[in-house]
């Protein structure tokens, strides 16, 4: 898997560029965000404009490269589509065509809010945005949209890893490498965006760079490994499984069945999770105060992915049976909310937090 050092990032320096959305992008980036993805469209209202935008234009775009991967077509198929894509990134102003030319595919396997995105009517105000945003910005997204984009391409490529394996009607990945690639490929390069994205923001130093680049990629796995957690039934109904298959077979494939695990199996699955959140810790803690807007908006991401996990340890008995169910309720969420307030400046109060957390979850497990 290709990694990528705070001195290869090039980050370009912030600069006094005025950009500004139109009444009518502001209300279709809200639209569509709380369309496909309520949780990330309550996080970023607290970032800072121009930031906000930048940030919401680079979530959808992911999006639109998700739905590609996630629609049930052939390998060929889409190596076109993401072709078209990688084009796009690098001409938003072709859009229309392109679009139009996807309005006459089928997009099986996406929802309603998903497949609106892929058509000209809906889709072409969102490559407007990112043709309007500031080179520098433009460029970081563009960069990280397009390494996952090719990573997205290895993933339906049976020659190239990340590898896949099957068990019965399961898709799933083989090794605990192929799953830590998978997460970087979908998650872990969203962490780079970002941090490139608020570098050129808030004109971090090359030493806040350097303490936070080490802990971005940990910062996208980890809520994607959230995810997949929370979501292990509802994938197994699609036919596919992120935990690796070598992990699986200490467990004599029971999850596969949803007939439940050993406790120290479903522990070992929690640790890797909370592993990477606490990486993520590492990250916020490495923001200076004065980045208010993003600290929030991390915190609001990580908190509720640390009570999620705390969750599927309480609900242990339940996990990868026919009722894993694993989803924080709005009170929970809420307090969520009211912690990261209180937390925002206060570097030891995330460390204890994050401390009670683990020690909680432990103890579900004596």
């Amino acid at each position: 898997m290709e990694h990528f050092s705070g001195s290869s990032l090039g980050i370009p320096r912030k600069k006094d560029v005025i950009f500004e959305l139109d009444s009518a992008q502001r209300v279709y980036l809200d639209v569509f965000m709380e369309g496909v993805s309520r949780s990330f469209a309550l996080v970023v209202p607290f970032l800072e404009p121009p930031l906000r935008d930048y940030v919401a234009t680079a979530y959808l775009i992911c999006r639109v490269i998700d739905n590609i991967e996630d629609c049930h077509q052939t390998f060929e198929w889409k190596t076109v589509r993401f072709q078209e894509i990688s084009q796009l990134l690098l001409e938003p102003n072709l859009a229309l065509p392109i679009l139009q030319s996807w309005e006459r595919e089928n997009w099986p396997g996406l929802g309603t809010e998903q497949a609106r995105l892929m058509g000209a009517e809906n889709g072409q105000m969102l490559w407007q945005i990112f043709a309007s945003i500031p080179d520098a910005a433009r460029s970081s997204i563009q960069k990280w949209a397009q390494v996952m984009v090719s990573g997205m391409e290895r993933l339906e490529d049976p020659l190239i890893s990340p590898d896949w394996s099957d068990q019965g009607n399961i898709r799933l990945l083989r090794r605990e490498k192929d799953y830590n690639e998978y997460c970087f490929i979908v998650a872990g390069t969203v962490g780079y965006m970002l941090t490139e994205l608020v570098t050129q923001h808030y004109g971090f130093s090359e030493s806040v760079v350097q303490a936070l680049e080490p802990w971005a990629e940990s910062c996208g796995r980890g809520l994607q490994k959230t995810n997949i957690l929370k979501d292990f039934a509802e994938d197994l109904s699609r036919g596919v499984c992120y935990l690796p298959e070598e992990w699986l077979k200490e467990a004599r494939f029971s999850p596969l069945h949803l007939n439940g695990a050993p406790g120290i199996w479903k522990k070992k699955v929690i640790d890797n999770v909370m592993g990477e959140l606490r990486n993520s810790i590492d990250y916020i803690q490495a923001l200076p105060y004065s980045a208010e807007g993003y600290r929030m908006a991390s915190l609001l991401s990580l908190l509720p992915a640390m009570q999620t996990i705390y969750l599927a340890a309480q609900l242990q008995d339940k996990l990868f049976t026919v009722e894993h169910q694993v989803k924080i309720s709005r009170p929970v969420m809420g307090e969520c909310l009211i912690d990261a307030r209180r937390l925002l400046q206060d570097n030891d109060g995330i460390l204890e937090y994050a401390y009670a957390i683990q020690k909680a979850i432990d103890m579900q497990f004596e």
